[in-house]
């Protein structure tokens, strides 16, 4: 018997710099995963660098970021686990539902096409980006104020002020775009092979005081998987906003999700026949 570590990809959202889940890093480590972190197409390895660039990842697109993870993922030796949050969780569901993924996890992830529901809060958390029209080309940043309703409304100031100055980083606006009007958009960068029979295990995790991909999104996105016979489940946590994977309570959403992957029997110690 020959046993190697599962790898597993941690792929972010919007506005939070790749360092941002070196807890989970560290976490999947101890429990067996060989964990990654990688940032967008352009991103640069510093939050300070990456302030100072921004105009290395404006104009980016879904498929721009999907086609990078893809590339990553096939140097790999094996199919890894994938863990997303916002838009790097409807990253996440692009690619398990392509094959190249051995189970997902997605956190707060960001709504895919056929998700109908529009409420006001997100509205308003994606407003910096979707009043101007032309940041579908810029890279754009959030003043703390911005943060604090779009990520930070579950905690304290002082605690999102702190978030904000520690990983926040100038985003490209036209994912925002390109899943706003996903509905009128015949091949959409948001669709998803929701009806896959043949993916592997997914969980969608929900923060149900979330602004920015409020409960009622990810719920709506669950409803979607419901024609296919692949597991599909769905977690929600109360009184949890955007940054549940980086605040004060990080720990009980990472050790909920690397419980659910022992559950489907995948571990970070993977065991094969040599």
């Amino acid at each position: 018997m020959a046993t190697s570590r599962t790898p597993l990809v941690l792929i972010h959202g919007l506005w939070l710099h790749a360092s941002s889940w070196q807890s989970w890093a560290d976490l999947a480590t101890e429990r067996g995963y060989a964990p990654l972190a990688p940032g967008w197409p352009g991103e640069a390895a510093t939050v300070a660098e990456a302030r100072r660039h921004p105009e290395a990842v404006a104009g980016l697109g879904i498929d721009d970021v999907t086609d990078h993870y893809a590339g990553i993922i096939r140097s790999l030796d094996a199919p890894p686990v994938l863990i997303g949050h916002s838009f790097g969780g409807l990253i996440a569901q692009k690619l398990l539902g392509k094959g190249l993924a051995r189970a997902a996890v997605a956190v707060d992830p960001a709504q895919i096409k056929g998700v109908r529901a529009l409420p006001p809060a997100q509205l308003r958390a994606g407003f910096p980006v979707l009043g101007n029209p032309a940041n579908r080309k810029r890279s754009v940043s959030l003043t703390p104020a911005q943060f604090r309703f779009g990520f930070g409304n579950a905690l304290e100031p002082a605690e999102s002020d702190a978030l904000h100055e520690r990983f926040t980083v100038p985003s490209p606006g036209r994912p925002l775009f390109e899943a706003a009007f996903a509905a009128f958009t015949r091949h959409s960068p948001a669709e998803v092979a929701t009806h896959n029979p043949d993916r592997g295990p997914l969980l969608l995790i929900s923060g149900q005081a979330d602004h920015t991909v409020p409960d009622v999104v990810t719920r709506s996105a669950y409803k979607l998987y419901g024609d296919s016979p692949a597991v599909t489940e769905l977690k929600q946590f109360p009184d949890r906003g955007h940054s549940l994977t980086v605040d004060h309570g990080w720990r009980a959403v990472a050790e909920y999700t690397l419980d659910w992957l022992d559950r489907q029997g995948i571990q970070g110690h993977d065991t094969a026949h040599a």
